[in-house]
Order: C-alpha cells, then sequence, then structure tokens
C-alpha cells in the first residue's frame, strides 16, 4: 500500500483515534460528528464496542501516526447478530485521495468475513449529498437501500437525507 499500513487498533491507539476524528470532524462533510462531539469518552466507547464481536481497523502511515480508522460495531440481538452497524470511517484530510479509505474497508470487508460467528451483512449511512463516499461505497459492493428523508440536519440547520447502504457477504 501506498506509504501505510492496515492493522486492528490497540488499546494503545485511543490517542491517535481521537486526534484524527477531530481532525477530520474539521471538516465539513468529514464525519457525521462535529469537532466538539469527538471526546476521549467517544473514543473509548467505540473502540470497547467493536471489541465486544465487531471491528476496529487503523492505518498507520511508516512513523506509526494513524492517517485512517474504521469501525463497525455488530449487533447484540440474536436476530441481527450477523449484522455489523454503526459503520464510521475517517481518514486524515491530508491522506485522502491516497487509497486509505478503499484499503480500510477492503481490511474490514475481509476481517468480517473471517469473524466468528459469521458475519453475513455489513451496513452503512452516508449523506445524500456525498456522491464520492456513495460511488466508493458501490465500487466496493455496497448497494444503496433506501433513504431517510430529513434523518440529518447539516450544520446550517437545513435537513439532509441520509442514504441506507448494504453489503451481504
Amino acid at each position: 500500500m501506498g506509504g501505510f499500513s492496515i492493522r486492528a487498533a490497540e488499546r494503545a491507539d485511543a490517542g491517535g483515534i481521537l486526534v484524527l476524528h477531530q481532525a477530520v470532524a474539521a471538516v465539513p462533510g468529514g464525519i457525521a460528528r462535529r469537532p466538539h462531539e469527538v471526546t476521549p469518552a467517544y473514543v473509548a466507547h467505540v473502540m470497547a464496542e467493536a471489541a465486544d464481536g465487531g471491528l476496529n481497523l487503523v492505518a498507520v502511515d511508516a512513523e506509526g501516526r494513524i492517517c485512517g480508522e474504521i469501525h463497525a460495531l455488530r449487533m447484540k440481538l440474536d436476530l441481527f447478530a450477523h449484522v455489523l452497524t454503526d459503520l464510521t470511517v475517517a481518514v486524515h484530510p491530508d491522506w485522502q485521495g491516497r487509497g486509505v479509505g478503499s484499503g480500510l474497508f477492503e481490511a474490514l470487508i475481509a476481517a468480517a468475513r473471517a469473524l466468528t460467528p459469521a458475519i453475513g451483512r455489513i451496513e452503512l449511512w452516508t449523506g445524500a449529498g456525498n456522491l464520492g463516499a456513495q460511488r466508493l461505497y458501490q465500487r466496493l459492493g455496497f448497494k444503496i437501500e433506501g433513504r431517510m428523508v430529513g434523518r440529518g440536519r447539516l450544520p446550517d440547520g437545513r435537513p439532509d437525507d441520509d442514504i441506507v447502504m448494504g453489503l451481504l457477504l
């Protein structure tokens, strides 16, 4: 890969993941959370939830700095235990367009296929205006399954639709 490698996130990565998510949240449309919502408690919660049957991967540069992160959580009810949901991917602005996001998704999909109990579905939501993300997800095999009208609010208060996407493994 172009100057980065991907591995499972470790507890010691929490600080680097926090810095990464804060940098991405500062860019309009970077991730759903705003900068003040990216806290150490948020990172600790996501890492703990992902460690409980889900996945959490990081991309690190040659110096060991985290330049990307992806996580998806396993649903807890038996009926849905084959589903990874609440997927979030964050790529540092300096690393966007360099294959980090695609690499993280490909690694997540491969790791999901190896989980026990088996995963049969990965799902995500993306803003209706984020066409670049939708194209990436479709290239990776995700299908558009629906539209949640007015689910989000843009920083200026306007409603934003979410596009529901899923990948069957």
